[in-house]
């Protein structure tokens, strides 16, 4: 499973390999360059790739401002399907990620605003 060493605003190292946009962070690999219907709202179609995958947890990373919104429907989704949310600003998120046991995890990390 990936491991983030770092997060700074618009950086993060996964694995030694550094992103300077969005990403997810699925069990079978990094996504970079991820983007959402509408800037700072998480919908679901935006999370399709981590439906798929199923995992037992998704870490979202709101920004260094913590200003993506996580929308109703996608916190419904995750439920349904037994996944569960943790929602924090990325200055936390990425150290979340790291700390959780779960073997199946994943993340969505807005490194911006």
């Amino acid at each position: 499973m990936a491991k983030i060493n770092s997060y700074s605003f618009g950086f993060m190292d996964v694995d030694g390999t550094a992103y300077t946009t969005d990403l997810i962070i699925l069990p079978s690999g990094v996504l970079p360059n991820w983007w959402r219907k509408e800037g700072h709202l998480l919908a679901l179609e935006d999370l399709e790739v981590v439906l798929k995958e199923r995992p037992d947890v998704l870490v979202v990373g709101t920004g260094y401002d913590g200003r993506l919104r996580v929308a109703q429907e996608v916190k419904d989704a995750l439920k349904r399907a037994g996944i569960r949310l943790v929602v924090e600003r990325t200055l936390s998120a990425w150290k979340t990620f790291n700390e959780l046991k779960e073997k199946k995890k994943a993340g969505a990390f807005h490194l911006t605003c």
